[in-house]
Protein backbone atom coordinates (compact mmCIF):
# COMPACT_ATOMS: atom_id res chain seq x y z
CA UNK A 1 0.00 0.00 0.00
CA UNK A 2 1.04 3.53 -0.85
CA UNK A 3 0.44 6.20 1.66
CA UNK A 4 1.11 9.85 1.06
CA UNK A 5 2.66 10.80 4.97
CA UNK A 6 3.39 14.41 5.77
CA UNK A 7 1.92 17.90 7.11
CA UNK A 8 1.33 20.60 4.94
CA UNK A 9 4.46 23.00 6.21
CA UNK A 10 6.57 19.71 5.35
CA UNK A 11 7.53 17.83 2.36
CA UNK A 12 5.36 14.98 1.41
CA UNK A 13 6.44 11.85 0.16
CA UNK A 14 5.05 8.44 -0.64
CA UNK A 15 5.91 5.70 1.97
CA UNK A 16 4.68 1.78 1.88
CA UNK A 17 3.63 -0.12 4.62
CA UNK A 18 1.37 -2.95 5.05
CA UNK A 19 -2.49 -2.82 5.90
CA UNK A 20 -1.84 -4.13 9.14
CA UNK A 21 0.83 -1.13 9.97
CA UNK A 22 -1.74 1.65 8.41
CA UNK A 23 -4.12 0.36 10.79
CA UNK A 24 -1.98 0.37 13.47
CA UNK A 25 -1.15 3.52 13.01
CA UNK A 26 -4.52 4.82 12.26
CA UNK A 27 -5.28 2.86 15.77
CA UNK A 28 -2.70 4.96 17.32
CA UNK A 29 -3.70 8.28 16.30
CA UNK A 30 -7.43 7.46 17.11
CA UNK A 31 -6.46 6.96 20.54
CA UNK A 32 -4.51 10.26 20.68
CA UNK A 33 -7.69 11.92 19.20
CA UNK A 34 -5.78 12.28 16.46
CA UNK A 35 -7.39 11.83 12.41
CA UNK A 36 -4.03 11.29 10.58
CA UNK A 37 -1.38 9.30 11.65
CA UNK A 38 1.44 11.82 9.79
CA UNK A 39 2.45 12.93 13.45
CA UNK A 40 3.65 9.37 14.63
CA UNK A 41 5.53 8.54 11.42
CA UNK A 42 7.44 11.78 11.86
CA UNK A 43 8.56 11.10 15.72
CA UNK A 44 9.36 7.48 15.01
CA UNK A 45 11.30 9.06 11.99
CA UNK A 46 12.58 11.65 15.01
CA UNK A 47 13.60 8.77 17.13
CA UNK A 48 15.05 6.73 14.29
CA UNK A 49 16.90 9.11 13.59
CA UNK A 50 18.35 10.49 16.66
CA UNK A 51 19.39 6.77 17.57
CA UNK A 52 21.48 6.13 14.56
CA UNK A 53 23.15 9.40 15.30
CA UNK A 54 24.01 8.35 18.29
CA UNK A 55 24.93 4.97 17.01
CA UNK A 56 27.37 6.24 14.64
CA UNK A 57 29.21 8.37 17.12
CA UNK A 58 29.70 4.79 19.20
CA UNK A 59 31.00 2.84 16.57
CA UNK A 60 33.46 6.26 15.80
CA UNK A 61 34.26 6.28 19.49
CA UNK A 62 35.16 2.29 18.86
CA UNK A 63 37.12 2.55 16.31
CA UNK A 64 38.95 5.33 18.18
CA UNK A 65 40.00 3.52 20.81
CA UNK A 66 40.94 0.24 18.28
CA UNK A 67 44.50 -0.65 19.05
CA UNK A 68 44.99 1.17 22.70
CA UNK A 69 45.02 -2.21 24.50
CA UNK A 70 48.03 -4.15 24.87
CA UNK A 71 49.67 -7.23 25.81
CA UNK A 72 47.70 -9.12 28.40
CA UNK A 73 44.72 -6.73 28.70
CA UNK A 74 44.02 -7.00 25.14
CA UNK A 75 44.32 -10.78 25.79
CA UNK A 76 41.98 -10.48 28.25
CA UNK A 77 39.33 -8.81 26.56
CA UNK A 78 39.88 -10.72 23.38
CA UNK A 79 39.28 -14.14 25.47
CA UNK A 80 36.33 -12.23 27.10
CA UNK A 81 34.39 -11.62 24.35
CA UNK A 82 35.18 -15.39 22.87
CA UNK A 83 33.13 -16.43 25.52
CA UNK A 84 30.53 -13.91 25.43
CA UNK A 85 29.89 -14.80 21.62
CA UNK A 86 29.87 -18.28 22.58
CA UNK A 87 27.36 -17.85 25.28
CA UNK A 88 24.98 -16.27 22.03
CA UNK A 89 24.88 -19.24 20.17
Amino acid sequence: MHVHAGQSEFMRTTIEMTDEQRAKLLHLAAKRGEKGFSALVQEALDEYLKTMEGRDAEVEAALAARGSLKGKEAEQLAEACRLARDGWR
